[in-house]
Order: C-alpha cells, then sequence, then structure tokens
C-alpha cells in the first residue's frame, strides 16, 4: 500500500479538469452498471476539496434523482485530500450537505500528525451531528501498523453517541496489528457499533474480515472503485466481489460461503442504514433473481442476474446494459 499517496496525488491533478457533464456521464455508466448486475444500493463517495469543489456531489445528487426507484444512492460529501492540510475543505463539506449530500465523509490518516489525525474526525462529527448524517470514513488504508484512527472514529462514535452510525471503510492496518492490541479493538467497534467495509481484491492488504465476523463485528464486501487511479477494473457486480474475496481470504467452505454472500446482501444492508432489507413477508421488494441454485455456482460464475427487482417494479436490464455499454 506504499503507492496509496501518489494514487490519491494522481487523482488530485485529474480532478483540476474535470468537466461536470462528462462525470455525469461516467456516473451514468456506472449506476446504470450496478442496477444491471442487481446491485440497487450504493453509498457513493464524491470527493469534496479545492480541486474539485461540490461538482461530484452536485453529480451524484443528479443521479440519485435519475435512478430514483431502481438505484438508491448515498451521497457521502468525502474529504478525499484531508481538511486540516486542505484549507476551505470544512466549509465545503457544510455546503455539501447543504446542497443534498446524504453522509459526511472522511480520512483522516492522510493528515500529517496525529493531533490533525484527531481534528478531521471530530469536523466530520460535527458536521455529521449537526445535519443528523451518518459518517463514513477511508480508515488506516496504508502498511503502517502504527496508523489508529479507526480507534479514534469509534471513539468519537461513542462519545457522540453515534453508535450504529459510522462505518469504517479499508482499515488495511489492521492486518498488521498486534493480537493484544486487535482484540481491544474489536472490542471498542462492538461497543461503538462500527461496521467495517472491506476491498480485498484492491490491495495487498486488507481488515481481518474472519476474525471480526466471528467476533459479531458486522462486515461487508465493497467494491470501492471502478477504473480509476486506485483500481483498473471493477463492474458493480457483488457477486465478482465476493468471488475475489473467497480466494484472497481464502473463505472457501460452505459456511464460508455464506457469509460472503451475507457480506454483499444483508450486512451491507445493515450497514447503511436500510431497514427490511431481507427476504420476508411485507418487506419492501427489492430482489436479485439468479441463474445458480447454491451460492456455490453463484460465486463461481458470478454471471448477471435472470431478473432484477427494485422497489416492487422489474428493472429493463436491456436498457440498463446499452445505457452502462457493457459489451
Amino acid at each position: 500500500m506504499g503507492k496509496a499517496m501518489s494514487a490519491i496525488e494522481t487523482a488530485a491533478a485529474v480532478k483540476e479538469g474535470q468537466d461536470p457533464e462528462a462525470m455525469l456521464a461516467a456516473g451514468r455508466r456506472a449506476v446504470a452498471m450496478a442496477a444491471y448486475y442487481g446491485n440497487t444500493h450504493i453509498r457513493a463517495l464524491a470527493d469534496v476539496d479545492s480541486k474539485a469543489g461540490v461538482r461530484g456531489v452536485e453529480v451524484l445528487v443528479a443521479l440519485r434523482e435519475e435512478f430514483a426507484g431502481v438505484v438508491d444512492l448515498q451521497v457521502v460529501a468525502f474529504a478525499q485530500d484531508g481538511i486540516i492540510r486542505e484549507p476551505g475543505t470544512e466549509g465545503l463539506l457544510r455546503e455539501s450537505m447543504e446542497i443534498g449530500a446524504d453522509v459526511v465523509g472522511g480520512i483522516p490518516w492522510i493528515e500529517y500528525t496525529e493531533a490533525a489525525m484527531a481534528e478531521h474526525v471530530r469536523i466530520v462529527f460535527d458536521i455529521a451531528v449537526e445535519n443528523d448524517a451518518p459518517v463514513s470514513m477511508l480508515l488506516d488504508d496504508a502498511g503502517d501498523p502504527g496508523l489508529r484512527t479507526l480507534e479514534m472514529m469509534a471513539t468519537e462514535a461513542l462519545r457522540r453517541r453515534w453508535e450504529g452510525r459510522a462505518l469504517a471503510h479499508h482499515a488495511r492496518a489492521m492486518q498488521l496489528y498486534p493480537d493484544p492490541y486487535f482484540e481491544r479493538l474489536v472490542a471498542l467497534l462492538s461497543a461503538a457499533d462500527v461496521a467495517v467495509v472491506s476491498d480485498p481484491h484492491t490491495g495487498p492488504l486488507h481488515a481481518r474480515v474472519r476474525e471480526l465476523m466471528a467476533a459479531g463485528i458486522n462486515v461487508s464486501l465493497g467494491q470501492d472503485d471502478i477504473s480509476d487511479a486506485y483500481y483498473a477494473f471493477g463492474r458493480n457486480n457483488m457477486l465478482e466481489v465476493a468471488f475475489l474475496g473467497a480466494h484472497l481470504l481464502w473463505m472457501m467452505s460452505e459456511s464460508d460461503m455464506e457469509l460472503l454472500y451475507d457480506a454483499i446482501t444483508t450486512n451491507p444492508a445493515k450497514a447503511v442504514g436500510l431497514e427490511r432489507h431481507e427476504l420476508a413477508v411485507g418487506n419492501v421488494a427489492n430482489l436479485v433473481v439468479l441463474e445458480g441454485e447454491t451460492i456455490a455456482e453463484a460465486l463461481r460464475f458470478h454471471a448477471a442476474p435472470r431478473a432484477v427487482i427494485s422497489h416492487g417494479r422489474l428493472v429493463d436490464r436491456g436498457a440498463m446494459k446499452t445505457a452502462a455499454q457493457i459489451p
């Protein structure tokens, strides 16, 4: 993960010249691709900083309206380049919430000092509390066992009484933590009801998924990126993500596959605050009908579904395939 910062800097250079119409077209293609593969709920992060301004938030808000009833978007105002080291970002985050963002996002580990990391976390929670909004943070996303921003976020969630409303992404440094510290961290995550999203296919390190699950922590798998500075692939196909996760996490037994399937369905639904998102009489009809008869078959082929039903209506997958430009 030594190149994580260089990827962030590459993306920062791109943001300076981004055109909103091009961003909208690319976003439309990505969301249509999600609908085609049955991914009907997305928490999407839009960079907010001196280069991007709030353009990304505006684009995602527009796409949220365009795809209403097909793909539900939660728009995250995300301080990708920091808050303390990027003057003006705090104001842009507040502006983002005013124009329709749903979630406040942060990445405290890229600040220069531990004090700045803690201040980053504090500011994100300040804005979240003011707007009664959830928090999503990318945490400890590098191969440095000294990073402790996941602990900072969980502690702040407890202090603010924001239990169950703070979502931790990546936390790759966790793989390098000594076991005694990891055990204390798990207890803290449990107390703060912090869920974890891992993307093991996008880097050589990852959160300790199996151990977190065994300890009762809500763990999801995420796509993270589609064809950008951080990851060259990605199709918004969550079965593909679980297929890759099975190999990278070495979760191959039938019980492991059940856990992976939960990690792309009911677990993330809970993590992003969806209610009644499971197969039960009376629940909202958000369904994906797969070709395979078993979870093993579904993961093996990670094929496009036979049918996608969103909010009780059959999704026109042909139109979504065309819009996504899928060959």
